[in-house]
């Protein structure tokens, strides 16, 4: 994000709306206020059936961190949804690539990039855990908590220092 302007919203992107994007913007909304930071957050599913609620996993790991998924509804990532961001961060490339289709003018990133330059899940998907043991969203709570700190704390840095290019 250095060298770039301070997005004011920020839309999470999956698959479904009821996991990993949920938890990542209960997750930011949390951290940004911590911040002080003056950034509205939404999330979309490229293949989110309208309404469903979260997961209940993604529900009981929220609530365990302090956080509450109770009124969360799922929505479809539309031209509309996408239009209202100033920046779609996904948590796999193939969301990356829907983004782009379907406004291609939004800029993406792919989430996982803003975790430390050591960890090893640096660059790769942030793995689904719908349906999964209650471990594997902990695993995935753990993971976008990380990068969606990384994220906010990177947006500190953009006026700091000026762009590697």
């Amino acid at each position: 994000m250095a060298g770039q302007p301070t997005p004011s919203r920020v839309l999470f992107l999956c698959t479904g709306n009821t996991c990993r994007s949920p938890l990542a913007e209960v997750i930011a909304r949390r951290a940004a206020v911590q911040r002080d930071l003056a950034i509205v957050f939404g999330s979309a599913g490229v293949a989110a059936t309208s309404g469903a609620p979260a997961s209940e996993g993604a529900e009981i790991v929220a609530r365990r961190h302090g956080l509450d998924l109770g009124s969360h509804r799922a929505r479809l990532l539309t031209p509309d949804a996408a239009r209202a961001a100033d920046l779609i961060l996904a948590m796999e490339t193939s969301h990356l690539s829907l983004a782009e289709q379907v406004l291609p003018e939004v800029p993406r990133q792919l989430l996982s990039e803003f975790l430390p330059a050591g960890d090893s899940r640096r660059g790769q998907a942030v793995p689904d855990p719908f349906g999964g043991w209650i471990e594997r969203y902990e695993e995935a709570y753990e993971l976008i908590e990380t990068a969606v700190e990384a994220f906010l704390d990177s947006l500190g840095q953009a006026d700091e220092h000026p762009p590697d290019r």
